[in-house]
């Protein structure tokens, strides 16, 4: 899978007009859909479910990565993946069991991410880190689009290269929250292989040419 990927988020599109929103995605360079799901317990807010990912499955032409920000991510991961989901990542805070549930998404055909908060130290991913595909690093707190990056996000990305590495893991780097035209050149030099872009996109005039400039 080649890297240097935008994954833009449609927490951030236009629900008055999600299918064109998502056609926009469609015939835009952007790589994959990213999704965010929220409950209101594990983040303080609550976004959307699986209505809004039925329309995602119609109308989406690209990978959908769908990001959980829920307790008990293993009830719920099956329908996400039936419902078009072709990564699923979900919290290492949130999951009591983490071996199993990445166990659990694979089986049923989707790649599995494990994502870590911004005081989650990346050394806690080390016995799980040659299972999974994708380790998506938090720059902001999650819950809410339109934050300030989290300038230790470079830091930590050095050390989750270094931990893939030792590894010999092939897990992809993803960072989402405050990702910018001013910061997605620094991301990707540091070893990120995928941004998550919300406001970014959807708050331009323009969000295709946005698109473009974040894969510079």
């Amino acid at each position: 899978m080649k890297t240097k990927l935008i994954a833009p988020s449609l927490l951030s599109a236009d629900f008055g007009n999600l299918q064109r929103d998502i056609e926009m995605l469609n015939n835009s360079q952007a790589d994959w859909f990213h999704v965010d799901v929220m409950d209101g317990r594990f983040v303080p807010n609550i976004s959307f479910g699986f209505p809004v990912m039925k329309t995602v499955q119609q109308h989406a032409k690209k990978f959908v990565d769908v990001h959980l920000m829920i307790v008990e991510p293993e009830k719920y991961v099956e329908e996400f993946i039936e419902l078009g989901a072709d990564l699923v990542s979900v919290h290492y805070e949130a999951c009591v069991h983490l071996h199993r549930t990445i166990n659990l998404i694979q089986s049923k055909g989707a790649k599995a991410g494990v994502v870590l908060n911004p005081s989650t130290p990346v050394l806690m991913l080390e016995d799980i880190i040659a299972d999974v595909d994708l380790v998506l690093l938090m720059s902001v707190n999650p819950g809410f689009g339109g934050q300030k990056f989290i300038e230790n996000t470079y830091k930590k990305i050095s050390e989750t290269k270094d931990l893939i590495l030792s590894n010999n893991s092939t897990a992809l780097i993803q960072i989402d929250g405050g990702v910018n035209l001013d910061n997605a050149s620094k991301l990707f030099e540091a070893g990120a292989d995928v941004l998550v872009a919300g406001n970014a996109v959807f708050s331009s005039p323009d969000p295709e040419r946005t698109i473009e400039l974040l894969k510079l």
